[in-house]
């Protein structure tokens, strides 16, 4: 383990990790909010300032909130959007997305975010755990008569035919994650050879026990974080620093190998 990327020494820990990328045939790669916090993402907490600081977030962020109060509810999620609208991704989601157009099939990205971002620096396939605060979906199983193309405009909208809310994308407090994403993260975790955790404190499951399989099923796990996290004690290697500046240096050459 080392701070700043053990820069010192003829061969440091961030070589050594640059190797284990080259060689690796199946890479998994876990992100959380701390990739996003460098391109300026407000944190769930961040979001609750101003009108919206007097709403308990719990409330806000789920089912029964969400049935309870539906026009507050959507509108605090309007107000979320509205806050990533000036946002780019960084040099981090960048190279994670490169790496991933270069070497198709090698890399599988998962992540706790919800912002995106992964998705609009061209990355594939993102598994994404938590769902996406930029999609929607309806609040109840869907009917024959609902189309998300043509739900009447409201706060939220409906299906104008039999009512049926209109509900952010996202997994709500209270909520499974979505079963197939979650399978294919887990089948990612089991048969990497190595696991990236990046910007994430590897306090929430069933996210963080994807690094804890990946390391039982025989991965090399690398943690990638400004600050300590509770994965450290179960990676190979611990990488301080941000993810914007690392990952473009264990990720800016081409594979030594080809997924078979």
């Amino acid at each position: 383990m080392t701070d700043d990327a053990g820069t010192s020494g003829p061969c440091t820990p961030l070589d050594e990790v640059r190797a284990w990328v080259r060689d690796a045939r199946r890479i998994a790669v876990l992100t959380g909010a701390g990739i996003s916090a460098e391109s300026g993402v407000p944190t769930f907490r961040d979001a609750q300032t101003g009108y919206w600081a007097q709403f308990n977030p719990m409330e806000m962020a789920s089912e029964t909130g969400f049935r309870a109060q539906p026009a507050r509810v959507w509108d605090w999620y309007a107000h979320r959007r509205g806050l990533l609208a000036g946002v780019q991704p960084n040099a981090g989601h960048r190279a994670l997305a490169a790496f991933a157009q270069h070497g198709r099939g090698r890399l599988t990205l998962i992540t706790q975010n919800v912002d995106g971002l992964h998705q609009r620096s061209g990355s594939p396939d993102v598994l994404c755990l938590h769902g996406d605060l930029t999609a929607d979906r309806w609040l109840d199983r869907p009917r024959a008569c609902c189309d998300l193309a043509h739900a009447a405009p409201g706060h939220p909208p409906r299906c104008p035919t039999c009512g049926n809310l209109v509900r952010p994308g996202v997994v709500w407090f209270g909520e499974a994650l979505p079963l197939p994403v979650l399978a294919a993260a887990q089948q990612a975790a089991q048969s990497c050879e190595l696991m990236l955790v990046v910007g994430t404190a590897g306090a929430v499951y069933p996210a963080a026990g994807l690094a804890h399989q990946a390391r039982h099923a025989g991965a090399r796990v690398v943690v990638v974080n400004t600050a300590a996290s509770e994965l450290d004690g179960i990676a190979h290697a611990v990488l301080r620093g941000s993810a914007a500046r690392l990952l473009p240096l264990l990720l800016d050459g081409p594979p030594m190998v080809e997924a078979p």
